[in-house]
């Protein structure tokens, strides 16, 4: 399938769902109230990043059954298969455990929430819990089905997924009004019909069937070593995307939550667009760099200066427009507290767009141990800095610190990448280390 073609589904897998979230969170916010639709939106970044317990799992699916269909037989196929979905069970069942045990804590003094929420908030966590197992199955199923190169099947469940991820909750308000566990069972729902659906054409490929990982040992260690430094960056940069909004809770109180998250969540919608290129962008890079790196860099420079003129353009309209946009949108009590956060996030946005090439293009060289140790390294800097900004500052400081962040991080990935593209010799053996 074409560049253009890949980028296209992608487009739709993702930009779909943000249609119909523009048109039901200005519902849920007004029936809901500002201090559950901020909670929902917690529960949203909880399922998501709980989702990462595949432990890179899925994408070494993609590659193994890849390889496996080019060269091996029926029965190695569906061996590596199967191997692999018991793995990313036991992931998403380690996954599920570990927030069924924080949702009393999370619920009751963490997140700062009301005490008349405190109770609804612990039994939403612990029914979202279900989902994660759920989630994760699906990430492994996933990476098979791109194994196979279906990806118009793939993006289609997507849509269908982020579709139900806004369009659920809503219809529960509709139903039960604005009951946060019927809300999160709505989404956990969701996930289970998703699964369902990705498992069934899974099957058209192949049988599923139990296996022991300890019976293959090779398999499972050549699993887990390619997802493991793809994990360790998974792991912290959606971490350090969406943590903000859970040390705002902590800090200043979950009712002031939505007041950053909705400007945020429509703002890092736009990323989308430079996430679609650079996905389609990684195979060509792969195959470019390692047959003519001077074409591919001229491909890399394209492509930065496509995605920095497109998105400096959209971010400085968001900048500008925030206020007129946050009020005919929800309002003009709820733009008076956000709309500035929105103007300031929006430079966040740009940073974070342009750092998507290099980052591609680090990654396409092999080397996913370079861009993991900029995000850990950035971990230990911005959380420090995050507390410090909020504790200070309030909801300005957590989106400064933010922006502040994207730059840096746009700056060291443009570093991976000379690094790639200039020939360095010590660069070279560091990444393939």
């Amino acid at each position: 399938m074409s560049l253009r073609k890949n980028t296209l589904w992608n487009l739709l897998g993702s930009g779909a769902p943000f249609l119909l979230g523009a048109m039901t969170i200005p519902f849920l916010l007004n029936r809901a109230g500002v201090e559950i639709f901020g909670i929902l939106t917690l529960v949203w970044v909880l399922i998501g990043y709980f989702s990462l317990f595949d432990f890179g799992l899925g994408r070494a699916l993609t590659q193994t059954v890849a390889k496996k269909l080019a060269g091996g037989t029926k029965e190695e196929v569906s061996r590596i298969i199967n191997l692999g979905l018991v793995m990313v069970l036991a992931a998403g069942v380690f996954g599920g455990v570990l927030l069924a045990c924080t949702a009393f804590p999370l619920g009751m003094r963490w997140l700062s929430v009301s005490p008349e929420l405190q109770h609804d908030v612990v039994i939403s966590l612990l029914i979202a819990s279900v989902g994660i197992p759920l989630t994760t199955l699906t990430s492994g199923l996933r990476g098979v089905l791109e194994a196979y190169e279906e990806f118009g099947n793939v993006n289609l469940l997507r849509v269908l997924l982020g579709l139900a991820n806004f369009g659920m909750p809503a219809i529960t308000v509709l139903i039960w009004g604005p009951m946060l566990e019927w809300m999160v069972a709505s989404l956990v729902l969701s996930r289970f019909i998703v699964f369902l659906a990705h498992a069934y054409l899974v099957r058209q490929k192949t049988k599923f069937y139990w296996i022991k990982p300890k019976s293959h040992p090779e398999e499972v260690r050549g699993l887990l070593t390619f997802g493991s430094w793809m994990t360790l960056s998974n792991l912290i940069s959606p971490l350090m995307v969406t943590a903000d909004r859970f040390v705002i809770s902590s800090v200043v109180g979950a009712s002031l939550v939505a007041y950053y998250t909705v400007p945020f969540e429509v703002l890092i919608r736009f990323l989308i667009l430079p996430a679609a290129l650079t996905a389609a962008l990684f195979p060509k890079l792969s195959a470019l760099i390692a047959v003519d790196i001077a074409a591919a860099e001229r491909l890399f420079k394209k492509s930065a200066l496509l995605i920095a003129v497109v998105m400096l353009v959209i971010c400085s309209v968001a900048s500008v427009g925030s206020l007129w946009g946050m009020t005919l949108w929800l309002g003009q009590d709820f733009a008076e507290h956000s709309w500035r956060l929105a103007s300031i996030l929006a430079v966040g946005i740009l940073f974070n767009s342009i750092a998507q090439v290099p980052h591609a293009a680090a990654q396409a060289a092999g080397n996913v141990k370079g861009t993991a140790l900029v995000h850990l390294a950035e971990f230990f800097i911005y959380f420090p800095c995050l507390f410090i900004f909020v504790h200070n500052f309030g909801l300005i400081g957590a989106v400064v610190v933010w922006v502040m962040r994207a730059f840096i991080d746009m700056s060291l990935m443009f570093v991976l990448a000379r690094i790639v593209f200039s020939g360095n010799k010590k660069g070279a053996i560091w990444a393939a280390k």
